[in-house]
């Protein structure tokens, strides 16, 4: 018989630039966890930060390297939250979806041999997924197992700007959105009086599962970004209290951040534009 009292575990998974991290993307965390431990149904066990790879040439990305090594020193202390470089380890520009599949698989199998191939669509229980040709699934007994209640869930963190970037065209694939919502969930950190609900409203897809789309509100405000600390790197002026002091020292000692590197990528498509569109045209 299951037991009422106990909590879902869920891992915190936070995909994007990190160019370069900043106190903002570490409170995103901590203000998520607060949210799922006040519910008294949720443990939040693990939180994951996985940089996107070179491959997806926004403007002013710097090597993955560097950022992934910014963002290991920026959660060296903490307990908790670790970075996981797969992602940007790919040759390829990955879609968020199969990040999330891959960390779901890990869960399931923490296997080390664990690669994109194994990143299936997660099915709940009780739906049954059309199977494509000659596809290999290596988690079918174990979906079959009584115990795979007691995987983790891993849900997208992000902030209300990611949220908002699924109504930019061709930016996202609509069954991407719809899995990711559907199948793992989404955490949302906006500032109050945020128009949010407003944006999931005036989506169908959105709207239809908006019980697995977790809401936070961030009322001690906080405006920190990427693109500010660039600017301010710029120009020269103090980026500090901004970004952990070790992710300063960092970014100093290795000059970073300059006009040139600022350009980098200028006038080419971004990954997904340039993929999805390609695909809509085939």
């Amino acid at each position: 018989m299951e037991d009422p009292d106990k909590k879902t575990e869920v891992v915190l998974l936070a995909c994007g630039s990190f160019n370069p991290i900043t106190n903002m993307h570490l409170r995103l965390f901590e203000l998520a966890k607060d949210y799922f431990h006040e519910t008294g149904k949720y443990k939040v066990i693990k939180g994951i930060i996985s940089p996107v790879g070179d491959a997806y040439k926004k403007k002013g990305l710097i090597s993955a390297n560097h950022r992934v090594t910014m963002a290991k020193l920026a959660t060296k202390n903490s307990d908790w939250v670790e970075v996981d470089d797969w992602e940007s380890s790919q040759s390829e520009w990955l879609e968020t979806l199969k990040v999330l599949r891959y960390h779901h698989q890990k869960l399931l199998c923490p296997d080390p041999t664990n690669s994109l191939q194994n990143a299936i669509p997660l099915t709940k229980p009780g739906r049954k997924r059309k199977q494509e040709p000659n596809r290999h699934d290596p988690v079918k007994k174990k979906n079959q197992n009584p115990d795979i209640k007691s995987v983790p869930q891993v849900k997208l963190l992000c902030g209300s700007d990611m949220l908002e970037s699924f109504g930019i065209p061709n930016l996202w694939k609509l069954e991407d959105i719809t899995e990711i919502v559907e199948n793992h969930g989404l955490v949302c950190i906006s500032r109050a009086g945020n128009s949010i609900q407003k944006f999931i409203y005036e989506s169908d897809i959105l709207w239809r599962h908006k019980n697995n789309i977790h809401l936070v509100e961030e009322w001690i405000t906080n405006d920190i970004s990427s693109t500010k600390i660039r600017r301010a790197l710029r120009r020269g002026q103090s980026i500090r209290y901004l970004v952990p002091d070790v992710v300063q020292a960092y970014i100093e000692k290795n000059n970073l951040y300059s006009p040139e590197s600022e350009d980098r990528n200028a006038g080419v498509v971004l990954a997904p534009l340039q993929k999805h569109a390609s695909d809509s045209k085939n």
